[in-house]
């Protein structure tokens, strides 16, 4: 494959040059991904040896602790020790891999909320059959599918912007390396680069927030015609509260950056976007199920050799 860049090199901007604000946000962002770090390495190191969760809901869960971690890990130590040592080179290999990471792991884990949102409708809709449908064999094929998913869509990425022509300025307003950044560099045309991606990221974020909402359709019009008391409705719908917040936090940004036409959307938009899905939203998934979550609450305590806490207190 015959690489004609030539730039050796690029320069992240970031997200500011005032230096109040870049200690604001060092500390902020810093304590963003320790809590990334170690709730979701909590949630991995609890599903593990943990038997009651070794359950189709836990294994999703614990696939998608692992995505976060390396979500956030793919850009934010960048991004800090731009914070503390100022506009520090990046090479294109680094570039291209942290491309590549970036939306390897975005895609696989809007794939892998579909898949989630699969069992639950199972769980609910069709319970006696659900230990045979969402077999150990079915979740790992799901998982798969989900990583595999977002390998092959990342190298689409990946592989197109390696063949770009850079010959202009090398400073990239951003925090990271993303297409649409890069694409702002390159020469020549670029408007293959622009679109075959786009459409593929589109499909997969459609697609799979598609599949989510037709799971919730058919989970809602399930208990409204199957069971009459609110009280019954809520039990097994409750168990998908979790999962709705998180697939809220996780599309509506995505939604905002790749639906809209190229003309809508700005640089500053894209920013915003990418650090809600890739800083902000790995910290926030991990205590949206540990704080709403009996069972995984249980499971930590136990790890740290605390008792429960009575009921009602």
């Amino acid at each position: 494959m015959l690489n004609q860049t030539e730039a050796s090199e690029f320069i992240l901007l970031g997200l500011t040059n005032i230096q109040g604000l870049q200690q604001f946000f060092f500390i902020s962002f810093l304590l963003l991904y320790s809590t990334s770090l170690l709730g979701n390495g909590a949630v991995v190191t609890m599903v593990i040896p943990e038997p009651r969760l070794h359950t189709p809901m836990y294994f999703f869960l614990g696939n998608l602790s692992c995505l976060d971690i390396f979500y956030s890990t793919a850009t934010v130590p960048k991004m800090l020790t731009g914070f503390l040592f100022g506009h520090e080179p990046i090479s294109f290999g680094a570039c291209l891999a942290q491309l590549h990471f970036f939306h390897f792991l975005g895609s696989t884990e809007a794939v892998l909320l579909a898949a989630m949102a699969y069992d639950r409708y199972v769980a609910i809709c069709n319970r006696l059959r659900y230990v045979l449908v969402v077999s150990p064999r079915t979740c790992l094929l799901l998982a798969l599918a989900s990583w595999s998913t977002g390998f092959v869509h990342a190298m689409m990425h990946s592989i197109m912007t390696s063949q770009l022509s850079f010959c202009g300025h090398n400073h990239i307003h951003h925090f990271c390396c993303d297409t649409k950044p890069l694409l702002n560099l390159a020469c020549g045309s670029t408007s293959l680069n622009l679109t075959l991606p786009n459409v593929a990221t589109t499909s997969i974020v459609l697609g799979s927030f598609t599949l989510i909402v037709l799971s919730y359709l058919y989970i809602s019009s399930f208990l409204f015609c199957n069971i009459q008391s609110q009280e019954g409705r809520w039990k097994p719908f409750s168990t998908c509260i979790s999962h709705l917040i998180v697939v809220a936090l996780l599309y509506i940004p995505v939604l905002f950056s790749y639906a809209p036409p190229s003309s809508v959307s700005s640089p500053e938009m894209d920013v915003q976007v990418s650090l809600m899905y890739s800083a902000v939203i790995p910290a926030l998934n991990t205590l949206i199920y540990t704080l709403k979550n009996q069972e995984v609450r249980s499971a930590l305590k136990k790890i740290l050799g605390r008792q429960p806490f009575p009921r009602g207190k």
